[in-house]
């Protein structure tokens, strides 16, 4: 750890709420967030003259479906008075709404929209919550782990009906039997030739 993230985490330590929680990774701090206090928090990251993080880097998610709150929401954040990367975590469920942070950086809705297009995150406050990377009707959310990867439908333009069509997906061969045995270890017929092979052997042996 450097002494810049030293003095850094110590000043966090002693004026971030008890809803959250400090790590370093990497020579990075991690802070964990309760969603009550994630505004308040980010604001302060913003704001305080020994902190600064007032670039916002990217926001993204992650799930795991093992847990409670499968939703990990991660906010990165750069600042360049101190020369430091911050991340800040939240973890969510599939129902809660997590507070938008776009009063406090504008640029958010587009990850927010991003966040919530790939996992089906909502993010209360933002007003232009729409699918950014999917397409018009999209079913479902395609960064869950429990998303097919077949998707759930297929999307055709029909030059008869001049329209965009969407269809169940049909595979064209449901089931394939893979044999990952070598073609010389899994051959058992006898090609034209072979039948040689042992008589040779035994002319070996005889000489």
């Amino acid at each position: 750890m450097t002494e810049e993230t030293d003095r850094l985490y110590a000043h966090l330590s002693s004026h971030i709420e008890e809803t959250n929680s400090l790590q370093i990774a990497d020579d990075e701090i991690v802070i964990s967030s309760a969603a009550t206090s994630l505004l308040r928090l980010i604001q302060f990251l913003k704001e305080d003259q020994n902190c600064k993080f007032n670039i916002l880097i990217d926001i993204c998610g992650v799930d795991y479906p093992e847990k409670d709150k499968r939703f990990e929401i991660v906010y990165h954040f750069l600042s360049l008075s101190v020369n430091r990367r911050i991340r800040v975590k939240l973890m969510t469920d599939e129902e809660t709404k997590v507070p938008s942070i776009v009063d406090l950086f504008p640029s958010a809705g587009w990850y927010e929209r991003e966040v919530y297009d790939l996992f089906g995150v909502i993010f209360s406050g933002n007003t232009d919550l729409r699918r950014l990377l999917t397409d018009y009707g999209f079913k479902g959310h395609p960064l869950r782990k429990d998303f097919p990867l077949t998707g759930y439908v297929e999307v055709r333009y029909d030059e008869e009906q001049k329209r965009v069509i969407y269809e169940p997906v049909k595979l064209t061969q449901e089931f394939r039997n893979f044999d990952f045995v070598s073609p010389w270890e899994g051959m058992n017929r006898i090609l034209p030739g072979d039948e040689r092979t042992e008589e040779l052997a035994k002319e070996d042996k005889n000489d």
